[in-house]
């Protein structure tokens, strides 16, 4: 990978977006943003690429020759934002919404290059459908926990994925990291991932 003399820097602690920079080969360093994301009634694309500026900015300022990576993911459906659910009870909730319909997942990402005080910006939009679950289904997936922890309240990566019908867009928007306009954003910058 060219430009090696910056550090790259992932402002998260997210062990997905840590799995699908490791599974490109990338080197890079993990440090937790401790920016407050905003949980606001903001378009869902605003919202995302605000919290992925925040993550970015709060790690850029303590680095001078870095690429600092923030992103920010949440799930809307019609004019709602969906979170991580609060409990079962709020699990059920979601996936009870959320059944049989077609939501969106929406990313913001920020990259910012410390070293010459630049910030690449873009957003990304993948729609899910999600097939018909019955009550059953849903009562064991939320006891199984493996969404306890998602936005939606599902992983498509793993078990959840058995409910999705049909994707249009990027898959690992929804994992938790764009990794085509990440890529993108990367030649902006001048740096190659693939040699």
């Amino acid at each position: 990978m060219k430009n090696t003399s910056k550090k790259i820097i992932l402002a998260s602690l997210s062990p997905r977006r840590k799995e699908l920079l490791h599974g490109i080969g990338m080197k890079f360093e993990i440090h937790p943003s401790n920016f407050q994301e905003k949980e606001t009634h903001i378009s869902p694309a605003h919202l995302a690429l605000h919290n992925a500026i925040g993550k970015a900015e709060d790690i850029a300022i303590k680095h001078k020759n870095a690429i600092v990576i923030g992103v920010d993911t949440v799930v809307a459906y019609k004019k709602h934002i969906i979170g991580k659910p609060k409990n079962n009870k709020d699990a059920k909730r979601i996936l009870e919404l959320l059944n049989g319909t077609t939501h969106r997942v929406v990313s913001g990402i920020c990259v910012i290059d410390t070293a010459e005080n630049k910030m690449y910006t873009d957003t990304e939009i993948t729609h899910i459908e999600m097939d018909q679950i019955t009550e059953k289904e849903i009562d064991a997936y939320i006891r199984h926990g493996e969404g306890t922890d998602k936005a939606a309240g599902y992983a498509i990566q793993g078990i959840g994925g058995l409910f999705i019908k049909k994707i249009r867009g990027d898959y690992f928007n929804v994992v938790g990291l764009p990794m085509h306009k990440l890529k993108k954003i990367f030649e902006r910058i001048g740096i190659e991932i693939i040699q």
